[in-house]
């Protein structure tokens, strides 16, 4: 299914977590952004059209300023996000430059997706970036969130510009191969579901279980930004993105991942 539905799909959102984007050492890997940049300049020559949602800019943060390290208080998590977004597009500018591909950057908060004028602009500015040929890399403003206008996590802000955009597919990718009946990474014999036809069904008959990465700001956001949406007829994909030539991978159908079908 799951090729099938990544050939039938033109618009394609694609959402990167951290954990996807760093290496072992913690810093945005770039080997990793220019096989993905060269797999997507490819998709684009077959008429495709790109959204990603990344996130990173923490990480590309400390990679840079790593005395702040130890600080805990939100005014130094918000400013290595601001020092960390720049070295974050930076990275994606450079893997798709060699291709001439152009990235714009949008950061986006939880009331830019609540105001029908920032919400109509935001929608245009996507529509036309892309007809443009530019590859829109969206991320939450984290510089200026704070509690009462924060959206969350990607998985949901990519599920918010999927609908925005109004995309024929979205892709999250995390650091396991899709959905499983109980955790992983607690549990060997956990089995992949390849397809999913009904969330709420789904959810009665699996165990999240207590692994951070998998529980919180993992697979139940997946979940839930797959259930967000469905209803717009947008079907979803959960793979793990670090396998080699991911996107190949699952075009040609050599690489397992749980299917949602709108």
């Amino acid at each position: 299914m799951i090729p099938k539905l990544i050939a039938d799909a033109r618009k394609i959102v694609f959402k990167f977590g951290s954990n996807t984007l760093a290496d072992k050492d913690g810093r945005i890997n770039p080997v990793f952004l220019e096989e993905f940049a060269d797999q997507a300049a490819a998709f684009i020559k077959t008429g495709k059209q790109i959204v990603i949602v990344s996130s990173g800019a923490q990480v590309a943060g400390l990679s840079t300023m790593d005395k702040w390290a130890r600080k805990r208080d939100l005014h130094y998590r918000q400013a290595l996000c601001a020092v960390g977004q720049v070295e974050l597009m930076g990275a994606w500018k450079r893997a798709f430059e060699k291709y001439g591909i152009h990235i714009a950057q949008i950061l986006l908060t939880g009331d830019d997706f609540n105001d029908s004028i920032r919400t109509l602009n935001m929608r245009n500015t996507l529509f036309t970036l892309v007809d443009e040929g530019i590859i829109p890399i969206i991320n939450e403003n984290d510089t200026v969130s704070v509690e009462e206008i924060k959206i969350g996590d990607n998985d949901t802000l990519a599920a918010q510009s999927a609908i925005l955009w109004s995309a024929d597919l979205l892709v999250l990718f995390s650091d396991i191969d899709g959905l499983y009946n109980k955790n992983p990474k607690e549990h060997p014999d956990a089995e992949l579901i390849c397809e999913v036809r009904d969330i709420e069904a789904v959810k009665k008959n699996i165990t999240i279980g207590n692994t951070n990465s998998f529980g919180t700001g993992g697979i139940v956001t997946k979940l839930e930004a797959a259930k967000r949406v469905i209803p717009y007829g947008i079907s979803t994909i959960i793979a793990n993105g670090g396998r080699p030539r991911v996107l190949e991978a699952l075009a040609a159908g050599t690489q397992s991942g749980t299917a949602f079908l709108a």
